[in-house]
């Protein structure tokens, strides 16, 4: 008995050991130095032309209203939210980035409250010490149109499945999830609150996950000897996101070309 014991122990490394995640093989990950992320994930986003006259656009509020919460692994919920509740990031990265840079003229008007603070600081400081004559701050940039929008649909196991096989006691299996962020962009007119453009993106968030057992008597049914082992893999929420306000940026762009809202250099009439 105690050579089929040994004999188990292999078993289970061979079950575990021809599960793959993706197309990658799974290691025991290790300590990770931070990384900075230098470029925007779709590089059409960065290809596209400079336009003839960079549009100049604000971005008020870009959040999440779909208020999911992230569900823990034994089906319940957990006061953490599903996704990012700061997607403006992403947004003003991508317009800034459109381009290499030289699509839109962003402003941020999340901060403007501590801006005009800032900037009575200025006049107050510059007044005391310089009075009357001393030199006056710009007029803020204004923009010509809206970014509007936020994320809008966070939907949990849209597909699901999975496979397995026992025999003899050893076991193995594989399963997989997939949810789906949905976000939503508007370009609004400052002129005349029209809604110019508006886009739906949508990128699904994959969950991978695969289990090997081994479930035996042995010594005449008076010992048990159970072994498990398995690993997961989840896509990450806050890259998907990422990359859906990328695509919405970049199909915004095509589209207010073919309305004529902004023109590219080099592009026939």
């Amino acid at each position: 008995m105690a050579v089929l014991r040994l004999l188990l122990f292999p078993l289970v490394i061979l079950v575990s050991s021809c599960a793959s995640i993706g197309e990658g093989q799974f290691e025991i990950p290790t300590r990770q130095e931070p990384k900075i992320q230098y470029t925007l994930l779709q590089e059409e986003l960065i290809n596209v032309g400079e336009p003839t006259r960079r549009p100049t656009v604000a971005v008020y509020k870009f959040d999440d209203q779909t208020g999911q919460k992230r569900q823990n692994s034994n089906g319940g919920t957990s006061f953490s939210s599903a996704v990012t509740q700061a997607p403006d990031v992403y947004l003003i990265r991508a317009l800034t980035r459109a381009g290499n840079g030289k699509f839109f003229k962003v402003v941020d008007r999340q901060i403007l409250d501590h801006l005009t603070r800032e900037r009575q600081l200025i006049r107050q400081t510059r007044q005391s010490y310089e009075g009357e004559e001393g030199k006056q701050l710009p007029a803020l940039t204004f923009a010509g149109m809206i970014i509007a929008g936020g994320i809008v649909g966070y939907d949990t196991s849209v597909d699901t499945g999975g496979a397995g096989a026992r025999y003899l006691g050893i076991g193995s299996s594989r399963e997989f999830s997939i949810d789906t962020v949905t976000i939503n962009i508007r370009l609004v007119s400052v002129a005349t609150g029209e809604v110019l453009l508006d886009v739906i993106s949508s990128k699904t968030i994959l969950s991978t996950g695969f289990g090997g057992d081994v479930f035996r008597f042995i010594e005449q049914g008076t010992e048990l000897i159970e072994i498990e082992s398995g690993v997961t893999q989840n896509e990450s929420v806050s890259i998907a996101t990422q990359r859906a306000i990328e695509a919405g940026v970049l199909e915004l762009i095509l589209r207010g070309t073919q309305r004529g809202y902004w023109k590219i250099n080099g592009e026939e009439k």
